[in-house]
């Protein structure tokens, strides 16, 4: 009986104590320490604006649409760079859904709350050959759109008003026939086309903001030149100087374009 009696208290006590030191010690020591040595980063690395509000964190992408903005690389985290849902896209390099997109069938319901009908198709996932199109157009690239090695009209994609059809593309790269695909005249960045693992990455390669920088000095009246410094200022480079690839900060680069305009 004395034995289960000690052996009880002794199991209470190393619960308490590893409770305080684990628990409580242990975290407290942690956090004094980021706040002592790494206070910035330890904090969420936020950026503040000049009149000290916060408008984000030079670790997660923001959305940018703009011409005058460099564009972040896409986001499998939806278009707002949702923190609460990171993740990739889980498709691999030889997957048809990443290259060539899909489409779905809408349901349309009668008026009257009758039967149900199949609606117009919508894209379901834009695939990178679609995305690669956007690119080029959004940055003056030039590409050929191709089918059997014979250069397509781009008419033929394009609505009435001159937009293009994107059900209709994705359709036609998905033809195992006769599948349509797209040639750039310059190798296109994967981050251009691609979302990162977590799909909150806040940096793009700095081949990708070298294609997006003349788009972004023309539409702001800068020099190319005056441009390029703000990259060079913006990129970060390889973890402890030798892990990976240097990376441009798409929000703080973009943060510092604002500025200098509001000079």
């Amino acid at each position: 009986m004395n034995t289960i009696v000690k052996d009880t208290l002794t199991s209470i006590l190393a619960t308490i104590v590893f409770a305080l030191v684990l628990c409580g010690l242990y975290p407290l020591v942690v956090w004094g320490a980021g706040q002592l040595l790494f206070p910035h980063q330890a904090n969420g690395s936020l950026i503040e604006s000049a009149d000290r509000k916060i408008i984000g964190s030079s670790w997660l992408g923001q959305p940018f649409a703009s011409d005058k903005y460099f564009i972040p690389r896409p986001s499998a985290a939806g278009t707002g760079y949702d923190a609460a849902n990171s993740s990739g896209s889980n498709l691999g390099p030889t997957s048809k859904k990443l290259i060539n997109g899909t489409t779905k069938t809408t349901a349309v319901m009668a008026r009257d709350g009758g039967a149900i009908t199949p609606g117009p198709d919508v894209v379901d996932y834009d695939g990178i050959k679609l995305r690669i199109i956007g690119y080029c157009d959004q940055n003056g690239l030039a590409y050929q759109l191709l089918q059997e090695g014979k250069e397509v009209d781009p008419k033929t994609y394009k609505t009435a008003k001159g937009d293009w059809d994107q059900v209709k593309l994705i359709t036609a790269f998905n033809d195992d026939n006769q599948p349509l695909t797209v040639k750039s005249s310059v190798p296109i960045p994967g981050d251009a086309v691609t979302s990162s693992a977590s799909g909150l990455d806040p940096h793009i390669s700095v081949k990708n903001a070298m294609l997006q920088l003349p788009r972004v000095a023309k539409t702001r009246s800068l020099t190319e030149g005056k441009v390029r410094d703000l990259v060079r200022e913006n990129t970060d480079g390889p973890s402890l100087g030798f892990l990976g690839d240097a990376g441009v900060n798409v929000l703080k680069l973009n943060l510092a374009l604002d500025k200098l305009a509001a000079k």
